[in-house]
């Protein structure tokens, strides 16, 4: 049975799957990064997983995968294959396309974490069926993929999508890329947790914790979840004003808070256009496996668009 790899790399953990034609998740697994051993073994990690994986295939369906989708953390040169930069795992200039093309025998798309998994709700999630779409990953940072007609753009330099960095408070606090005030310095999951930690005094109380304090309507909880509303709103018509989105798609750990977040973001956003059109605010569909599934995509399509002749060794 034809088939390809779907390979999803975390910070902490990598979801895999293989993938049929017809999208069927044929096989899955799960294995852990292993960043704490330094990148160089993450990379071998990775290959090591793959190679597992295309070995089962061949022991389950006869054959081997027909190619390989991988998505992976931070800066990546998806034109070249390249993870150019990851603060995660350490990386900086890894050409893992080419490796795992020879290790695997096969063609293999590369593509950044969340512009794949934006691929994903595009194609089969929240944003199915619009023309224009940004998907926004509310997570430990904050990162966006812009959607069109099925495809999710990358930029000139593999840059597209990066809303964290948009600056919505100037001269707010330093962010690791070097600029103050950036919105992921505000509403992320991770900004969230560090802000209601403080004011908790719980020094492991996360968002998901801030924001069922703010269901119960304790005042800092509702102060520090509204402070991140009003970034993030800020934020996001920016984004809106540039790219005039039919359905503005919002994942990630602070969207597990459902109707707490997206009521009051909704208003936000309503109250701060005013030429623009609003477009539709829903929630993500996929969860975690958004990522796994937009990589089978970068898969098939992959092989829909060169037959597997051009990267193959």
């Amino acid at each position: 049975m034809r088939h390809v790899i779907a390979l999803d790399v975390g910070g902490t953990g990598m979801k895999a799957a293989l993938v049929g034609a017809d999208g069927t998740l044929l096989h899955r697994a799960r294995r852990a990064t292993g960043r704490e051993r330094g990148p160089d073994a993450v990379v071998a990690g990775i290959l090591d997983f793959a190679a597992e994986l295309h070995a089962h295939g061949v022991e389950r369906f006869g054959e081997g995968a027909a190619a390989a989708g991988v998505a992976v953390p931070g800066i990546v040169d998806e034109t070249h294959g390249v993870a150019a930069y990851s603060a995660n795992l350490g990386w900086r200039d890894v050409p893992l396309r080419a490796l795992l093309a020879e290790r695997l025998g096969a063609p293999v798309a590369l593509g950044h974490d969340v512009r794949t998994g934006g691929l994903a709700e595009g194609r089969l999630g929240a944003g199915r069926g619009a023309d224009r779409f940004l998907f926004v990953a509310l997570g430990t940072g904050i990162a966006g993929a812009i959607g069109i007609d099925g495809r999710v753009e990358a930029g000139a330099h593999g840059f597209a999508g990066e809303i964290g960095h948009i600056v919505v408070r100037p001269g707010g606090p330093p962010c690791p890329c070097g600029q103050h005030g950036c919105l992921e310095r505000f509403a992320s999951a991770a900004a969230v947790s560090e802000a209601w930690a403080r004011a908790s005094g719980t020094a492991d109380a996360d968002a998901a914790d801030c924001a069922k304090a703010v269901t119960s309507g304790d005042p800092n909880a509702v102060r520090i979840w509204q402070e991140a509303v009003d970034a993030l709103a800020d934020g996001l018509v920016t984004g809106l004003t540039l790219l005039d989105p039919r359905t503005l798609v919002i994942g990630g750990g602070l969207a597990e808070a459902g109707e707490t977040l997206f009521t009051p973001l909704r208003d936000a956003v309503r109250r701060r256009v005013t030429f623009q059109k609003l477009p539709e605010i829903v929630p993500a569909a996929l969860g975690d496996t958004a990522g796994c599934l937009g990589a089978g995509l970068l898969a098939w399509d992959l092989l829909d668009t060169t037959d597997g002749k051009e990267d193959t060794p």
